[in-house]
């Protein structure tokens, strides 16, 4: 569910017509609806027990406002570097409710988030537990670890983000993992606490799931049997979003915690979850203007002010997203089909191919839903077009969470060699 809704023939959200957004901030933005992330944290954290951890995937959108907004919840951080650990420190996550990813964690990152105090690193490989064991002892401190094991579980998602096969770069191998938990409990300035595992992302089915999870359990019980104290789990985030309308949804996140609470009920283990796509995908939305209309005889194109320097994913993923128009069409209208397409100078700027719309004008303008997630935390500036704004709507209050930087502040940004500066002259 999400809060962005037709209301008296033009498209609001919550309580704010988008095409007034579009004439105060421009065109294209990104809008976010408070009530739709605070809806579904809520319904995500519902079902399980008071003590579990919920720590929003900050890389999934890392506005620091949509932080903020969760982190009021009662939110935690899931973070893959330090700017993203200083995102959410900015945003009001205490540093007891941060957990640490990713395989490439610098020195300089475990230092900063050691001297901060976080509640956990999750660890990828031996070298990084041994880094961060002696950048513990130099500090005179003690680093709490979880091992990501990965349980060579296909998730049966699209390959570019299946992180729980053997061939991924994620985690450590099954094989492996009692031994170098067994090296993690004989070196000074780590302690133990738990186990990680997360498998991917846009999971549709709950049988990847329960096959991940069931291996946990096992891997559990036989570490205690080794003296390890594993007091928390870790079992990522994952679980898809509806991106397209008619197609069948996702597993309801009470039905993904009816599984966990069935699978891992017994251990009696902290749970600690890292959903970022289902909390932010929903809750936002990518607006763009549509410049020109082009018929080519064989096919018709709708250009638009938006390209995928803006939204990568269906260039990247060949991901679908919903566009539909600011202005509601009539009922039984003709429907014109459309290759969307933005401005950027490759044939890969498509948005969508052969897409029902009404009939559109210079000026009008479209909505894609679902991207709140992975829309504007992958966005560039390739052919020397700004990032766009982002905008954070609360009832009929909205704001300007990033602004649209203007293009000489983007060429500033570049410093000309001083060889060529003595050449000019």
């Amino acid at each position: 569910m999400h809060h962005f809704d037709y209301i008296r023939g033009t498209l609001y959200a919550e309580g704010v017509a988008i095409s007034e957004i579009a004439k105060d901030v421009g065109t294209p933005f990104y809008c976010y609806s408070s009530a739709t992330l605070e809806r579904h944290y809520n319904v995500f954290k519902g079902p399980f027990p008071q003590d579990t951890l919920v720590c929003y995937s900050v890389k999934a959108n890392s506005n620091t406002s949509v932080i903020a907004t969760l982190a009021r919840l009662g939110a935690g951080a899931d973070i893959v570097s330090v700017g993203e650990l200083r995102r959410a420190l900015k945003a009001g996550v205490p540093p007891e409710r941060i957990v640490f990813s990713g395989v490439g964690k610098q020195p300089e990152e475990l230092a900063e988030a050691l001297d901060v105090g976080i509640y956990q690193f999750n660890v990828e490989s031996e070298a990084e537990l041994q880094t961060l064991s002696d950048i513990a002892v130099q500090k005179g401190v003690t680093a709490p670890i979880a091992l990501r094991v990965n349980p060579d579980v296909d998730a049966k998602t699209l390959a570019k983000i299946s992180t729980g096969r053997s061939e991924n770069k994620f985690g450590i191998p099954w094989a492996q993992a009692e031994a170098v938990y067994d090296l993690a409990g004989r070196l000074p300035g780590i302690d133990v606490v738990g186990l990680d595992v997360h498998i991917g992302s846009q999971i549709t089915e709950l049988a990847p799931f329960e096959s991940a999870f069931l291996k946990v359990v096992e891997m559990v019980t036989r570490l205690r049997a080794r003296g390890h104290n594993i007091s928390r789990i870790d079992l990522g985030g994952g679980l898809g979003i509806p991106y397209q309308t008619g197609n069948t949804p996702p597993p309801h996140p009470d039905e993904y915690a009816a599984l966990i609470n069935r699978i891992v009920g017994d251990l009696e283990t902290q749970i600690i979850f890292e959903p970022g796509r289902l909390i932010a995908g929903n809750a936002g939305i990518l607006v763009s203007k549509v410049v020109y209309t082009k018929d080519t005889g064989t096919r018709s194109f709708l250009i638009l002010d938006a390209a995928m320097n803006d939204l990568i994913r269906p260039a990247l993923y060949d991901a679908h997203h919903d566009i539909i128009p600011v202005m509601q069409p009539q009922a039984g209208y003709a429907p014109t089909i459309y290759d969307v397409v933005g401005p950027v100078c490759e044939s890969t700027d498509t948005f969508a191919r052969a897409r029902q719309l009404p009939d559109m004008a210079p000026g009008d303008l479209v909505a894609f839903l679902s991207a709140g997630a992975y829309g504007a935390v992958q966005a560039g500036t390739y052919n020397t077009r700004p990032l766009v704004p982002e905008v954070l709507v609360c009832g009929g209050r909205y704001s300007v969470v990033r602004p649209r930087p203007s293009l000489d502040a983007l060429l500033a940004l570049d410093v000309v060699a001083p060889w060529l500066e003595e050449t000019a002259k």
